[in-house]
């Protein structure tokens, strides 16, 4: 529950005044309707009393019912100006979350933000968000604006009637409501997180299903994971009827405490009456009264059987909304190899100027060593100028090398913002890295640096859209460079004019390249074989 506390904290401080102004009106909306169903009520049995006592044509009649009508018209003007001032309220708020949490994905290292590549991880951060919009408007909001009414509340009767009456319906209520979202927030709390936690699973099999729905065909595999995704589904529904239930039975003793202080209050009212201390208009306001706050009351049901998605979702947000940077890190360079590599299946001790080729059947770790070097994955055995990349700060690391992944992304935009993601450089150093891997001619007959790429980079073919990727991380003029498969997709000559281009304006850098085909081009000093 600390993390819901952090969360809501963090919500509320984001526009306190907008907050404050929603939920005054949430008080407003419930005081308004109590005082509206308690002088309806009084209006009617004094008109009748009066009525009956044959002095009806002396009764004033316009003050109550003009103060009814003031009420119910009030009511649902000040209902609007909520709704409208709760939900701004909140859309700012979880507009100020979105940010402080996307800084905190910022001052993640490298590591960190290779995990948050993964659909499931996005699509996990996007449903979370979407789960704590609730924290605000259906629990902390609702919950104040219902302590707060009933203690004004208690206080009108208390003055009006007699704080016999006042206690009961305070009593009656505060305590009974507690102890029955105390029992739904135990028994709806596991069912609400696994419903989510399930949802979650059902989307991105779905998902992951129609992706790859060929391979599953042509493997036989459809109906194993169709039923997979069946049962996922039963768990889900089965955990949605367990938080429904838990929901109306709730709601139940809701509607039987309202009954039941309602009568109370009824009750007291009559024997007020019988002691002579109030009179019978007065009497039946506190019945009025207390059936009026169970508007106060049925709403919170809804917010609470959500908590534990609530819980779930911040739990894992608050970790990331307060993180700290690594640059702190001693960044001082030990002596020692440019990168050694010391594994019990390879064994490497490289300097500035040298190029090798790692190669070997697909899944035996090409990929995974460059991951390890570049500081994203276990680097246990790699050193860097004597030093493991996880003791480098991130900033020295990334100075220091440059990697370009199997997955390369491209942005919607010009091929100016592409190559401005990794930093600042002028015209004359984008054309040059753009030289250096074949691509001037293909850019300039897009219309230039200005040209426009769709989402992913659409426009450009699969090999030009690597070696624009490419000529991004060149401008980095990094001291080691990290490439997996480079090359895939292009023709030989092409192929090689890229390997080429690149080993002739970075002669001092050290060159380790991941790929299945070329690894007998004149650039590598040497091919590396590994093995399962």
């Amino acid at each position: 529950m600390k993390a819901v506390i952090q969360i809501a904290c963090l919500l509320l401080r984001a526009d306190p005044w907008a907050m404050a102004r929603g939920a005054a009106l949430s008080v407003v909306v419930l005081a308004m309707g109590a005082a509206l169903l308690g002088l309806s009520g009084w209006f009617i049995t004094a008109t009748g009393l009066a009525g009956l006592a044959g002095i009806g044509i002396a009764f004033d009649v316009f003050r109550p019912s003009a103060g009814v009508r003031f009420l119910a018209l009030g009511r649902a003007a000040a209902r609007y100006g909520e709704r409208l001032l709760t939900h701004d309220a909140t859309l700012r708020a979880l507009a100020a979350l979105r940010v402080v949490l996307l800084r905190g994905y910022a001052k993640l290292d490298a590591k960190g933000l290779w995990r948050l590549r993964s659909e499931g991880a996005l699509t996990r951060i996007v449903s979370d968000v979407d789960a704590l919009d609730g924290l605000i408007l259906r629990l902390v909001l609702p919950i104040s604006a219902a302590l707060v009414t009933h203690l004004m509340v208690f206080f009108f009767l208390g003055w009006l009637i007699g704080w016999p009456v006042a206690v009961t319906v305070f009593v009656g209520y505060v305590p009974a409501a507690i102890l029955i979202l105390f029992v739904l927030v135990r028994r709806s709390i596991a069912p609400s997180a696994e419903v989510e936690d399930a949802g979650q699973r059902l989307r991105r099999g779905v998902i992951d299903m129609i992706r790859d729905r060929e391979a599953l065909i042509l493997t036989s595999q459809l109906p194993r994971n169709e039923q997979r995704l069946r049962a996922i589904d039963e768990q889900t529904r089965a955990a949605a009827a367990r938080l429904d239930r838990a929901e109306r039975d709730a709601g139940f003793l809701f509607s039987v405490l309202v009954a039941v202080v309602a009568m109370a209050a009824f009750m007291i009212g009559a024997h007020l009456l019988d002691s002579g201390h109030i009179g019978p208009a007065q009497a039946v306001i506190g019945i009025f009264v207390a059936l009026a706050l169970a508007e106060a009351l049925l709403p919170l049901k809804r917010g609470v059987s959500d908590l534990g998605r609530m819980v779930g979702a911040a739990e894992r947000v608050a970790p990331h909304i307060a993180i700290q940077s690594m640059s702190s890190r001693n960044a001082d360079v030990d002596a020692g190899p440019l990168l050694s590599v010391q594994r019990a299946d390879i064994k490497l001790e490289l300097e500035a100027g040298q190029a090798i080729a790692l190669t070997g059947p697909s899944g035996v770790g090409k990929s995974t060593l460059l991951m390890q070097i570049a500081g994203l994955d276990n680097d246990h055995g790699i050193l860097l100028k004597g030093k493991r990349p996880c003791a480098w700060s991130e900033t020295a690391l990334r100075d220091l090398l440059t990697v370009l992944p199997q997955r390369s992304g491209l942005i919607a935009g010009t091929v100016r913002d592409n190559l401005l993601l990794s930093g600042t450089f002028s015209d004359l150093e984008m054309w040059v890295a753009l030289n250096t891997v074949v691509l001037v001619e293909d850019i300039q007959a897009r219309g230039g640096l200005e040209a426009r790429l769709g989402e992913g980079g659409a426009g450009l073919s699969g090999g030009q859209s690597r070696r624009l990727a490419l000529a991004r991380s060149l401008l980095k003029n990094p001291q080691i460079l990290l490439l997996d498969e480079p090359t895939e997709g292009l023709d030989p000559a092409t192929a090689d004019a890229v390997l080429s281009g690149v080993r002739k304006a970075f002669p001092n850098t050290l060159i380790v390249v991941a790929m299945h085909r070329g690894t007998d081009h004149r650039i590598f000093d040497q091919t590396v074989q590994l093995s399962a």
